[in-house]
């Protein structure tokens, strides 16, 4: 059945609010710049919305929890660590690289106010880091992962690595596809950036040091 038409006018206000704060910026843009973008009068935006800021939180708070929902989904049906945290990559990499104006402004225009931060951080953001913890105690229990591995530290430094993936992407301006990153952030993730023969080595001497037997 066809979505009734309410929807389909919401939902055209914030793709086009997607566009305009990415092209104008968050604090340039104007209601109004939306509604023509959107193909809707001016006072149509506020049956919808309270204000420009209701806007932007509302489609953060979406995107998020569409976004989150499908990953947890894909997380579920698969067996091992390496491949959770692989779809977790490429789902994050995919969905930005595919929306360069969501991609900038979840880059950029959210970040231009600490209040922004505080509050989307304490929302959905909270969420994803929830699920990553998860997939981290998950491979802690298999003993895929280091059983000291500090959870709070991991999470933060994947999510970091693929933010800076998207970020690097929207500053350099080339059009090569985002989701091929996610194998080689999961790869170094994984196995750190120390050659295996050098780790080979490395053991004893962390052997050592974690019986009490190496030093004074």
């Amino acid at each position: 059945m066809p979505r009734p038409r309410t929807e389909d006018k919401r939902k055209r206000i914030l793709e086009a609010a997607v566009k305009v704060f990415a092209r104008k910026g968050y604090f340039a843009a104007r209601v109004s710049e939306i509604a023509k973008k959107a193909g809707v009068a001016d006072g149509t935006i506020y049956l919808y919305f309270r204000n420009k800021e209701d806007i932007l939180v509302k489609l953060f708070d979406e995107v998020m929890a569409e976004h989150v929902q499908q990953v947890r989904a894909a997380v579920r049906a698969l067996p091992t660590t390496k491949e959770r945290l692989r779809a977790i990559a490429e789902r994050h990499l995919d969905g930005l690289g595919s929306n360069r104006d969501l991609a900038v402004v979840f880059q950029v225009e959210l970040r231009q106010s600490t209040q922004f931060m505080e509050r989307f951080t304490a929302s959905w953001l909270q969420d994803y880091f929830a699920l990553l913890n998860e997939v981290m105690e998950e491979g802690q229990k298999d003993g895929s992962l280091r059983a000291d591995l500090p959870r709070k530290v991991a999470t933060k430094a994947f999510f970091g690595a693929l933010d800076e993936m998207v970020t690097s992407w929207i500053i350099g301006g080339k059009g090569y596809d985002l989701s091929q990153l996610a194998a080689p952030v999961v790869d170094l993730f994984l196995r750190g950036a120390v050659a295996p023969d050098k780790i080979a080595r490395a053991r004893p001497a962390l052997a050592a040091v974690a019986s009490g037997r190496g030093g004074k």
